[in-house]
């Protein structure tokens, strides 16, 4: 005999389409739920840098696409890497997020023998904000005390004076070391590395003179150079900025080709954010990026805006981490 339960079929297509309705409910849901507190944006270095200027031209933008607060929360040390583990470490939920840096995602892979995260597996990258040439500067007064007027003239000076000019940075791994680092081995002078917090932190050092040379990042290297603080040289792109287009590039000023050690910085979350919360980030920022006011102001600056996609910022950062591994291996620097 056979059994039949005709209105069984009807009850299973109702209770589909039932749970198929509350599914599409939740995640409508999930959508428009985040975020219902502050955002905490983690810049990995001391303020007054590049990092934490980008970080604060876009937190108001996204303050105001999404009607909660996005704060800038600065946590220096170890070349990035400390501000960089606790978004690593913290809950994917979107309401921690990193300001990323060619530094803390390209080179300290190489750098470091003991990364304290990995640059690809804990994060989800969000969106490239800008890229920045770095400068090379000198303390103004002291460059003229010793007659360095150019790129030239200060490899002549390092080489004839080894070790008697002091190199700063924003800290070990930071593209800013590394650009000095590249310099010294295709100069093939040498100059002590002092590593502070920041490039805040860096730049009052130049200022005040206590360091010599810095291959700081343009955005926050213009202020001091403009004010004639500091004596800029060259830039460490490929070609020359449209910020300060009289600079030369230091391939053309030092005779030193196939020289670029350009930064980068970008919005990471952790692994595992939702892709929802990651993409209206992404849409979000661009927007902000393409606004004539920001980008204005960006470009004035030296860095030049970008708000790609997830996709393709994932994309440059594995090129970048294959790119400054020979570099790194090159250049003979490590950091234990």
């Amino acid at each position: 005999m056979t059994l039949s339960f005709p209105h069984l079929g009807r009850l299973a297509t109702l209770i589909f389409a039932g749970v198929a309705t509350i599914s599409m409910a939740s995640q409508a849901l999930a959508q428009t739920a985040w975020p219902t507190k502050p955002v905490r944006i983690v810049v990995p270095f001391a303020p007054g840098g590049t990092t934490d200027i980008l970080a604060r031209a876009v937190a108001p933008e996204l303050s105001k696409a999404f009607g909660q607060s996005f704060i800038v929360d600065n946590r220096a040390g170890a070349g990035g890497n400390l501000g960089a583990d606790i978004v690593a470490k913290a809950p994917a939920d979107g309401y921690t997020l990193l300001m990323g840096t060619v530094g803390t995602h390209g080179i300290n892979k190489s750098l470091y023998s003991r990364l304290p995260y990995d640059p690809q597996k804990d994060f989800a990258p969000i969106t490239l904000v800008a890229g920045v040439p770095n400068v090379m500067v000198m303390n103004t007064e002291k460059a003229k005390a010793l007659r360095i007027n150019n790129v030239l003239d200060f490899i002549a000076y390092a080489k004839a004076h080894p070790g008697q000019l002091n190199m700063a940075s924003s800290g070990n791994g930071t593209s800013i070391h590394l650009a000095g680092e590249l310099f010294k081995t295709m100069t093939g002078t040498f100059m002590t590395h002092i590593p502070y917090t920041g490039s805040g932190p860096a730049m009052m050092g130049m200022v005040s003179g206590t360091v010599d040379v810095m291959f700081d990042n343009l955005p926050s290297a213009m202020p001091q150079i403009k004010g004639g603080k500091l004596k800029a040289f060259a830039v460490t792109s490929s070609q020359r900025s449209a910020a300060m287009p009289e600079l030369p590039t230091i391939e053309e000023a030092g005779k030193l080709k196939g020289f670029e050690a350009s930064s980068w910085f970008g919005l990471l979350a952790p692994a595992g954010t939702p892709a929802d919360v990651v993409n209206r980030i992404q849409q979000e920022t661009a927007k902000a990026l393409n606004t004539p006011a920001i980008k204005e102001k960006l470009l004035a600056q030296g860095a030049i805006p970008s708000g790609n996609t997830p996709q393709q910022f994932a994309a440059l950062i594995d090129a970048e981490i294959k790119k400054w591994a020979p570099v790194v291996k090159a250049s003979g620097a490590k950091v234990d």
